[in-house]
């Protein structure tokens, strides 16, 4: 069965990914350093993990295995996950594929030396209804797609 992980700290899409995998009958795992409300819902779990740079990712990438799903904007994360066989989905409904993430991990180092460098200011741009949308939509095509991949293996 496919599972599902957020990479829970800052993640604006939470309530979302929830409906999602309710609908679909599907465990949801939120894994965040601090700050989680627990649930009594079984199909529900809530990992709080020590402090650390990497501590929730590192857990995610442990416990991820082949076809499942992570909702993350933390481009390294995402690639651990692919490299694993899991699918990874940003927040705003961007998928991350084997295609994409090596440019994604190259826009983010370029853009991680130019705020070193003072070049650029680092503002991200604000989180929409657009967005959000966007990210049910496509996170509802992804369930989709990987409970039938899960279903014919």
């Amino acid at each position: 069965m496919v599972a599902v992980f957020v990479d829970a700290d800052a993640c604006p899409v939470k309530d979302e990914a929830l409906r999602v995998a309710e609908r679909h009958g599907l465990v949801i795992t939120y894994v965040a350093n601090f700050g989680l409300r627990p649930s009594r819902d079984p199909m529900v779990r809530h990992v709080m993990v020590p402090q650390g740079a990497d501590a929730a990712d590192d857990w995610i990438v442990d416990h991820a295995e082949m076809g499942d799903v992570v909702v993350t904007s933390d481009i390294p994360l995402a690639s651990r996950v692919l490299a694993k066989g899991a699918v990874a989905i940003g927040p705003a409904g961007k998928l991350f594929t084997a295609d994409s993430i090596g440019m994604a991990l190259a826009m983010r180092d370029l853009n991680q030396h130019l705020r070193e460098t003072g070049e650029s200011r680092g503002l991200n741009a604000s989180f929409t209804a657009k967005d959000r949308s966007r990210f049910l939509q496509e996170f509802d095509a992804l369930i989709q797609r990987a409970k039938r991949d899960a279903a014919g293996a």
